[in-house]
């Protein structure tokens, strides 16, 4: 996988020379050390005679996600760098591999061991070349991070002088020909060899590392392209989709925690933010993220600012507060089979209740008010919505949401034939019954001509008032869809036109906006909005699709 680390090396340089104190994993190593001791000048170009005696160089320093194919000697004077190069952003690609780090330049706290008293310190790491920019970006911030603790430490207590010195002192004992032996007395001896050990394997299992360089300083780190893939079934997401969910986030949001909260609580540091711990107290999907703000006593932004760090650490995900009038349905890549584990944990967290049988109610888009009985006990009721979270959690079901769209087709009550002529919407049997009363149609006419002339004059000024209010409120309307409006029968109603017109020229209607943020942002009721899409049915059309501020949280959407 691209995202995994190839190897981590760590090469010092001072007064003295360079040297690559360690690597991790060191296995195999001993077959990348040339066969020939003598010592040979690595920027030396081979005579035109041995480049056509000598076997072909591999085309791959990759083998089963390993590093291999460099030298100590080799990879030491590669990191090494010139003074100019420290403290900033160093790659380089060799081959399938490309390494990245951010050397660091710092001042040992004892002297005396190097009249300079400078140290260059890197932490390099090797990854496949084909490996995105934002997976080489994540690699390099941790690089110098780690840096920046070393530093620290340095200054604090001698740390990586002390280490050196051990480091060293394992490869001068160790077998010459064998750096595979000294590397393994210098992971039982060194401190920060384990780390970098530690944060090897952190990053290739789950990208969550959490340990203390020299037992004090705490370096946590995330991997979002790498830790995402465990509950998104091997999605990778980038940290600039996971930036742009996050920009998205509104009042009437809510967050759901992917793991017990106990959980969380557990892998927090002793310094942690108070404030993340009184919003995990208070935490419940039931809540939007405005609801949680006033329970927790906290701002609305710094629990923007708290839910973006448990989403980028796979913690939490976005949706839509639970509620009986969200409309789930069954994921179209839903890991379901017999054999799967998720049935087996379902029904250990709900004993009693089949998981396929419990999926399967949601073949169609369903709402939670239409499971819910309001004759069964509370209980029941309770642990229904609790599947319905386990269900979310594991990427079971999806949310849909209602969108609208404004289609100012002209329907009225005449349509216009394929020749051109305009038909009659009265159909046949109506037209059918009046020819059985035995009255000739021209006298009917004749009445029915009569009787509307009378009607004209007694609501001609209620017309003039309609019409004048109906054009004054559809001014900026084009002629066509102000009489496709006209022909509804709700455009009578100042109150129902006003509030469509204002909806469309706040293009709520153009298919982006879906009820529940129409409602938050126009601060309207769900009853209001929907009688208002059933008056203008006639030129507004509903469908149910995912929220796609928060669709990268559903796997493969």
């Amino acid at each position: 996988m691209e995202v995994d680390p190839l190897s981590v090396i760590l090469v010092k340089s001072d007064s003295k020379g360079d040297r690559l104190l360690f690597r991790y994993p060191f296995y195999g190593t001993e077959n990348n050390e040339t066969s020939d001791t003598r010592k040979k000048n690595l920027y030396t170009l081979p005579n035109v005679e041995d480049l056509l005696q000598s076997p072909p160089q591999p085309s791959s320093n990759i083998e089963s996600g390993f590093l291999k194919g460099f030298s100590d000697e080799f990879l030491s004077s590669l990191f090494a760098v010139k003074l100019e190069l420290c403290d900033r952003k160093f790659e380089l690609k060799v081959n399938d591999v490309r390494f990245v780090s951010h050397p660091t330049l710092l001042q040992r706290r004892n002297k005396s061991q190097d009249e300079s008293g400078l140290l260059l310190i890197n932490i390099v790491f090797a990854l496949q070349a084909v490996a995105s920019h934002s997976v080489v970006k994540c690699y390099h911030d941790l690089s110098k991070r780690i840096g920046i603790i070393l530093k620290h430490e340095e200054q604090r207590c001698s740390f990586i002088s002390d280490q050196m010195q051990l480091m060293m002192a394992a490869h001068d004992d160790g077998c010459a020909n064998n750096s595979c032996l000294s590397f393994k007395m210098i992971l039982e001896k060194c401190i920060l060899a384990q780390n970098i050990k530690k944060m090897y394997e952190d990053l290739s299992s789950s990208g969550l590392v959490n340990i203390r360089i020299n037992k004090w300083i705490p370096l946590t780190f995330c991997l979002p392209q790498k830790v995402h893939q465990w509950h998104l079934r091997g999605k990778i997401v980038e940290p600039e989709d996971i930036e742009k969910c996050l920009q998205s986030l509104r009042p009437y949001h809510s967050m759901l925690l992917l793991c017990p909260v106990q959980q969380i609580q557990k892998f927090l540091s002793l310094d942690s933010s108070p404030s993340l711990i009184r919003l995990l107290c208070q935490y419940s999907p039931l809540k939007n993220l405005q609801t949680l703000a006033a329970d927790a006593d906290l701002t609305l932004r710094h629990v923007y600012q708290l839910v973006s760090h448990l989403v980028y650490w796979a913690k939490a995900t976005v949706i839509y507060p639970v509620c009986s009038t969200n409309k789930y349905v069954i994921s179209h890549d839903a890991p379901l089979s017999v054999n799967s584990h998720l049935v087996n944990k379902f029904n250990e967290t709900f004993p009693g209740y089949n998981l396929m049988q419990t999926v399967g109610e949601f073949s169609l888009p369903t709402s939670l008010g239409q499971k819910c009985n309001p004759l069964c006990h509370p209980s029941q009721q309770n642990q229904l919505v609790q599947m319905i979270i386990w269900m979310l959690q594991h990427h079971l079901l999806l949310q849909l949401h209602t969108y609208i769209q404004y289609i100012p087709l002209d329907y009225g009550f005449k349509r216009t034939s394929s020749s051109g002529s305009t038909v009659n919407s009265r159909t046949e049997s109506e037209s059918g019954a009046s020819n059985l009363s035995g009255t000739p149609e021209p006298y009917l006419d004749e009445i029915n001509h009569k009787e509307s002339n009378l009607e004209s004059l007694s609501f001609t000024s209620a017309d003039e008032d309609k019409q004048e209010y109906q054009e004054e409120l559809l001014l900026d309307f084009p002629e066509e869809e102000r009489n496709a409006i006209f022909k509804i029968p709700s455009s009578n109603s100042r109150e129902d036109l006003t509030l469509f017109a204002r909806l469309c020229r706040k293009k709520y209607f153009k298919g982006d906006h879906h009820i529940e943020e129409i409602m938050y942002l126009e601060n309207l009721r769900r009853s209001q909005l929907l009688q208002l899409l059933d008056k203008f049915r006639d030129v507004l059309i509903t469908y149910e699709t995912v929220d796609p501020a928060i669709a990268m949280f559903s796997c493969n959407l």
